[in-house]
């Protein structure tokens, strides 16, 4: 029995490191590049292993050598991989390119992320999750059937619309917690997010369109928790010296879902999360940016940073 299952994406990163990003027909020179595990899902899923979660993934891999290095990265986390399919042809592969600045620009090439189907999703397995993690970078089918059975399990969805791309009416209703940054927030709802009282518009459009719980993340200004009795939150963020902002939603949403399972209130939860998600962003890589729980436990209790000050309502 996993506590929390994460289905989703499974990728390869190729990151390029740059000084500045390319104009459309300039080649310029990089820095380096570096094969590093990562993918939406299985990020998410590496950050709930970290963070004290009891992980599973669901998913799929390739037949080719990233598959198999893919999975001992995840199994290397704790992660378990029993129900990760192995598709014929290539694995999920993400280009990633990094700026100087820690910025980055990212595309997708889904291989077998995009050859899951809903039947390589066991029911048995959602039946035991108490938190599902869904994301947007396999099959939208995939996320329907998991949304439908999981209503009928008891379990809570955590879902992260990203990439952003439209949501059917009647599966906002299924929602537990829909989880956006601010782009994401404004291709959903036309909100354009810049900060909290922003962030509050949108969180009442998704509430409008039935979904019960509503974070979003600012990035370095924070982050904001909507709930469905109307009780707000808001996490600042952590100070620190940016390096690689690639993992750090999919570390702040592990960490969140693992601080969930376990049983913190959620303003603790929302803190413990920007907590993950700060000490990922200091450091580069994808999975090997992403903090274990003792060093998240180590920052919330340091004086460092706006962290000190606990969630605001």
């Amino acid at each position: 029995m996993s506590r929390i299952v994460v289905v989703g994406s499974i990728n390869m990163d190729l990151v390029n490191h740059v000084d500045d990003f390319p104009l459309p027909g300039e080649t310029i020179h990089g820095h380096g590049v570096e094969y590093l595990p990562g993918g939406k899902g299985a990020n998410q899923a590496v950050a709930a292993a970290r963070a004290g979660g009891d992980v599973r993934m669901i998913g799929a891999v390739g037949g080719d050598v990233f598959g198999r290095e893919l999975l001992a990265s995840l199994s290397g986390a704790g992660v378990r991989t029993d129900t990760v399919a192995v598709k014929e042809g290539t694995s999920g592969l993400a280009f990633i390119t990094v700026s100087r600045t820690g910025e980055n620009q990212i595309i997708l090439s889904a291989g077998s992320n995009g050859k899951l189907t809903a039947e390589d999703v066991p029911p048995e397995r959602l039946a035991e999750a108490e938190w599902v993690l869904l994301q947007n970078e396999i099959p939208q089918a995939v996320n329907r059937f998991v949304l439908e059975k999981v209503r009928h399990t008891g379990a809570k969805v955590i879902y992260n619309p990203a990439p952003a791309r439209p949501i059917e009416p009647d599966l906002y209703p299924l929602i537990d917690v829909i989880a956006v940054n601010e782009t994401e927030a404004e291709s959903l709802t036309g909100v354009n997010v810049r900060g909290k009282e922003d962030a509050a518009l949108a969180a009442a459009e998704f509430a409008r369109r039935g979904v019960r719980s509503v974070v979003v993340t600012l990035g370095a200004k924070g982050a904001c928790y909507f709930g469905p009795e109307g009780e707000t939150w808001f996490a600042p963020a952590f100070s620190v010296t940016p390096a690689d902002t690639t993992a750090a939603g999919d570390t702040f949403l592990g960490a969140f879902a693992a601080a969930c399972a376990d049983g913190m209130e959620t303003a603790a939860a929302l803190r413990f999360a920007s907590a993950a998600a700060a000490i990922a962003v200091s450091r580069k890589g994808a999975q090997a940016s992403i903090p274990v729980r003792d060093e998240i436990l180590g920052l919330l209790a340091s004086d460092k940073g706006a962290g000190e000050n606990p969630p605001s309502k």
